[in-house]
């Protein structure tokens, strides 16, 4: 059977060689009796994302697209002050936090927010003594 004029041989090779959607799994392992999920966003692979308004503590788990783990991290409790933006990054199989404001380093990077919508941010301020801030992240959607 062909789709769209594509061998089904063809069609395997090109879903084999497709980028796979990773999975973060945010999670808040210190609220109610059990723990509560933040987030869950299926995004491209990336090493990086942000999260905005992100819990004291929290529990990370990145899944490749047939559900195995490739990187967790928990607890991952916040240090210091809190800043409204928490970066993740990805170091191997272990995911490490750093609560800070972003920088224009970081822009283009993902952002999840709380229920797991991600987007692109795509500016960022905030005052020096973090008092305000004012950032656009900008979202998008595929069917597919």
């Amino acid at each position: 059977m062909a789709v769209r004029g594509i061998r089904p041989r063809r069609v395997a090779r090109l879903r084999a060689t497709a980028p796979v959607n990773h999975t973060w799994e945010l999670y808040y392992p210190e609220a109610a009796a059990t723990g509560l999920p933040l987030a869950r966003a299926r995004i491209d692979p990336t090493d990086v994302v942000w999260v905005h308004a992100a819990p004291p503590v929290l529990a990370v788990t990145v899944r490749e697209g047939d559900d195995r783990v490739v990187a967790r991290g928990e607890p991952l409790a916040r240090v210091g002050p809190y800043v409204p933006m928490t970066r993740l990054a990805r170091r191997g199989e272990a995911i490490v936090r750093e609560d800070r404001w972003p920088t224009d380093a970081d822009l283009g990077a993902v952002v999840i927010l709380p229920g797991g919508e991600a987007g692109i941010l795509k500016s960022w301020w905030n005052a020096p003594d973090g008092s305000e801030w004012r950032w656009t992240v900008e979202f998008a959607n595929r069917r597919g």
